[in-house]
C-alpha cells in the first residue's frame, strides 16, 4: 500500500511517517528528496538559478534567500514549483520501482506534483495555526513573521481536508498524536 501524506508545514506529518517506518514501510519525504537533488542535480539547480538569480551561490541554494522571495510572491512560488515538481516525481517513481509492501509519500504538493496518482490512499495532517507557528520557530530557528509567511504561502487546511481521503488532526500532545497515527494505520492496513 502506498499512502500519500500531505498538509501544511508544522502539522506533524513526521510523526505519522515515523509510525509507518516503525512498521517497516518505505518513507519518501519529498522535501528531503528535493534537498538531496539540489546536491547532485545540476540541471535542477541551474533552472532555479536562472529563474531566481542570486539564490544559488557556489553551486549551493541559499534557502532562506529563496524563501524570502517565494513565500511573499504567489507567481514566484508557482514558478519554483513548476521547476521542482517534475524532478521530484521522477525520483519518487524511481524509488518506488522495487514495489514495497508499504510506503509513504510525504509531499506538501502531493496533488499539484502528480504524486497522489501513485497512492492507494491519501491523508491530510492538520493542526491549529498557533501550534504550527510555534513548532516552526522551534524546529527551524526562524522568526514568527517568517513562520507565518511560510504557512500563509501554503494551501488552507480546508483545501487539504477536501482533497484527501482521510484527515488526522494534531491538537494534543506528541504522544497523543502518535497513538492517533498508530490507530489510523491499524484501521487502513487491516
Amino acid at each position: 500500500m502506498i499512502i500519500g501524506i500531505t498538509g501544511g508545514t508544522g502539522c506533524g506529518k513526521t510523526t505519522l511517517l515515523k509510525e509507518i517506518e516503525h512498521r517497516g514501510g518505505l518513507v519518501l519525504d519529498c522535501d528531503a528528496v528535493y534537498h538531496e537533488l539540489l546536491t547532485r542535480d545540476e540541471v535542477l539547480l541551474n533552472a532555479i538559478d536562472h529563474r531566481f538569480p542570486g539564490v544559488v551561490v557556489d553551486k549551493k541554494l541559499e534557502r532562506k534567500k529563496l524563501g524570502a522571495i517565494v513565500f511573499n510572491d504567489e507567481q514566484a512560488l508557482a514558478d519554483l514549483n513548476a521547476i521542482t515538481h517534475g524532478a521530484i516525481r521522477a525520483e519518487i517513481v524511481r524509488r518506488l520501482a522495487e514495489k514495497p509492501a508499504l510506503a509513504a509519500i510525504d509531499a506538501i504538493a502531493l496533488f499539484e506534483g502528480g504524486l497522489a496518482q501513485l497512492c492507494d490512499t491519501t491523508v491530510a495532517v492538520c493542526a491549529p495555526k498557533a501550534d504550527r507557528i510555534r513548532r516552526l520557530m522551534e524546529r527551524d530557528g526562524i522568526s514568527r513573521e517568517y513562520a507565518e509567511n511560510r504557512i500563509n504561502a501554503q494551501k488552507s487546511e480546508s483545501w487539504f481536508r477536501g482533497m484527501c481521503d482521510h484527515t488526522l488532526y494534531n491538537d494534543g500532545t506528541r504522544e497523543e498524536f502518535r497513538e492517533k497515527c498508530s490507530g489510523f494505520l491499524d484501521e487502513i492496513l487491516h
